[in-house]
């Protein structure tokens, strides 16, 4: 089953704790401090594998979650960083998170990779705090917690040829002549409801990949028929080839259906529309008068495109369409890809936070404010005098006032609740 589109869950692991430790060596007097750092927790990092060609292994595995990261050790003993989580895609694969709708990457190269979950650092041991005035410091910090996020797949297939038109003009056929690809041929419309990708060989030296998508009527920029849903899929290709029924069997102009296809195309995406384009009159054994296909080669070319009259079922005409389509493949500059070469920024602006008021209590949210909770090790005084230090340099105080907060009121940072005080800063609760 052919699966374009899905939808992951991606959970990166905490780093591990710092550790509290001291040196306790027979010849050392006042050894010192020696907790170790906790170990960094795993990402989820998303990779393009050749040898995939469909986004089915979703279907059922949605979440992808990175173990955290281990503790540190006395001797100053590093935690172990946990493995990353690998999702290995299909090339064409382009990753959005589904959260904010941003690009994060276009995975179109075999072993590209973009890290969509990160995981967190270790906690520095004791060791690390150690200063002139401080010299045993009993505190060390958290490691930093994970992230989750809503990940969205979209695959465009990667083909140098894509066949379009209507259904039931002969695009499967020409296909299964052509390549080894065995794409369902029947009569009825869309018996193709998946692109279908195949190899064709000219020779032993030249061949390209020809799609097969499925059969497009008018609206279908509006999601008439199948819709939009495989317009996408055409914009990889370099060349395409418009398919009519030259014969009129199914009781539709060729003529009609060639300006009609064109047209969804160019309300799709008017770059989609400038494609290079040729064009293959098919079922030429069932036409009965010779004027009626030469009327509608003048017709096409008059418009400037090329017409290569063909029949499927004898593969007449074939050779001759796909050495003009190996030739403008040759001519026509690579696809440019719309994802720009870019790292996931995770870090977000020293200004950048949320405060919402809801029955008395102030909610404060942030990436550096979750980071700040989740490092903070709130049973220990040094540890709570450090937090109120970075509370400070953030400027939460000032921004609370500016929301009205007033003092004695309660302030939550993801869970854990304090008391404002103007003079004191804040003053914990509960956690």
């Amino acid at each position: 089953m052919f699966i374009d589109r899905a939808k992951i869950i991606a959970v990166s692991g905490a780093g591990g704790d710092g550790m509290v430790a001291f040196r306790r060596e027979k010849y050392v007097p006042r050894g010192g401090p020696s907790g170790g750092d906790g170990g960094k927790g795993g990402s989820v990092i998303v990779r393009a594998n050749s040898d995939l060609n469909t986004l089915i292994n979703f279907r059922r595995h949605r979440k992808f979650a990175a173990k955290a990261g281990a503790n540190g050790g006395a001797k100053e003993m590093f935690g172990k960083a946990a493995q990353d989580v690998i999702v290995e895609v299909p090339l064409g694969t382009m990753v959005y998170d589904d959260k904010t709708n941003e690009l994060l990457a276009d995975l179109t190269q075999n072993g590209q990779e973009v890290m969509v979950a990160k995981g967190g650092h270790g906690g520095r041991g004791n060791s690390h705090f150690a200063t002139s005035a401080v010299r045993a410091p009993t505190y060390a910090e958290k490691g930093e917690p994970g992230e989750e996020k809503m990940i969205r797949l979209e695959l465009k297939v990667l083909a140098d040829v894509g066949l379009l038109g209507f259904p039931s003009v002969g695009k499967s056929s020409l296909l299964r002549k052509v390549s080894g690809a065995k794409p369902e041929v029947a009569a009825y419309h869309f018996t193709t409801l998946n692109p279908i990708l195949g190899v064709v060989s000219l020779d032993y030296d030249r061949s390209f990949v020809m799609a097969d998508i499925p059969g497009l009527i008018e609206g279908a920029s509006q999601g008439t028929g199948l819709g939009d849903e495989f317009l996408r899929h055409v914009e990889r290709t370099k060349v395409l080839i418009h398919v009519l029924d030259a014969a009129g069997s199914e009781g539709r102009d060729p003529l009609n259906d060639f300006h009609v296809i064109n047209n969804e195309l160019e309300l799709y995406s008017p770059l989609l529309a400038k494609k290079k384009q040729i064009v293959a009159a098919n079922k030429t054994d069932l036409i009965d008068d010779p004027k009626k296909l030469e009327d509608l080669r003048k017709a096409i070319e008059g418009e400037g495109y090329q017409f290569f009259p063909i029949c499927t079922l004898t593969g007449e005409g074939l050779k001759p369409l796909l050495e003009a389509a190996w030739k403008i493949l040759q001519e026509e500059p690579d696809v440019s890809f719309e994802a720009p070469e870019k790292t996931i920024v995770y870090e977000v602006p020293k200004d950048e936070f949320e405060i919402e008021k809801k029955d008395g209590v102030f909610y404060v949210k942030g990436k550096r404010v979750e980071k700040l909770v989740g490092m903070t090790n709130f049973e220990d005084y040094v540890s709570l005098r450090r937090f109120d230090r970075a509370w400070r340099f953030m400027g939460l105080d000032r921004l609370l006032k500016k929301q009205g907060i007033q003092e004695g009121d309660t302030v939550n940072l993801y869970g854990v609740e304090f008391t404002f005080s103007e003079n004191k800063g804040t003053e914990e609760e509960e956690e």
